[in-house]
């Protein structure tokens, strides 16, 4: 539990403010979160790295642990306080929490600095494990294209069987004609 001091300073009111903004948009389904602890990162390692997460919208934002866990705690979100501690840096994703997971794993594996500590998707915590179990889960588009490739099937096979019936039809009578062509007394 936190303590509350007796008068607020505004800079620090301002920032959970802010923070509370980028944790809870205003979007209809509340963003998924992936901390991350970001010690020994350079800022062009990091600035790379905000690089690849806007093109899936998400933010990677470092945070004050303890503005950062008044926050969640105002939103009233499933505890993540363990993962508010030391360096941390929270990417908020708004959809595809798994492509993001992807990308933050991929990039620790080039830059071992980065450490993913857990997750925050829909009212789950996740721990670093198992964030990097749902990052092998193929992603949103992926599974759209696969459901699509199952149902085009049945369809792709009704229209090779009916436009197999005229063709025989035609080589039927092609062939008719060849025997008939072959026989001149018939």
């Amino acid at each position: 539990m936190a303590i509350v001091a007796k008068k607020h300073q505004e800079y620090k009111v301002k920032a959970i403010g802010d923070l509370k903004a980028l944790f809870a948009p205003e979007a209809a389904a509340p963003p998924d979160f992936i901390f991350a602890d970001y010690r020994g990162l350079t800022v062009e390692q990091i600035t790379t790295l905000r690089k690849q997460l806007r093109g899936k919208e998400a933010a990677f934002k470092v945070v004050k642990n303890n503005f950062a866990r008044l926050a969640f705690e105002e939103l009233k979100v499933q505890d993540v306080s363990g993962y508010l501690t030391g360096p941390t840096a929270v990417a908020v994703v708004p959809r595809d929490a798994n492509e993001v997971a992807k990308i933050l794993l991929d990039f620790a594996r080039e830059a071992p600095a980065l450490k993913v500590k857990g997750g925050l998707m829909g009212n789950r915590v996740y721990t670093d494990k198992q964030v990097e179990s749902f990052s092998r889960l193929p992603g949103r588009l992926e599974l759209i294209s696969m459901l699509m490739s199952v149902m085009n099937g049945p369809v792709r096979n009704l229209a090779a069987a009916l436009n197999d019936i005229p063709a025989r039809l035609v080589r039927t009578v092609k062939a008719v004609a060849d025997q008939k062509a072959e026989k001149p007394g018939a």
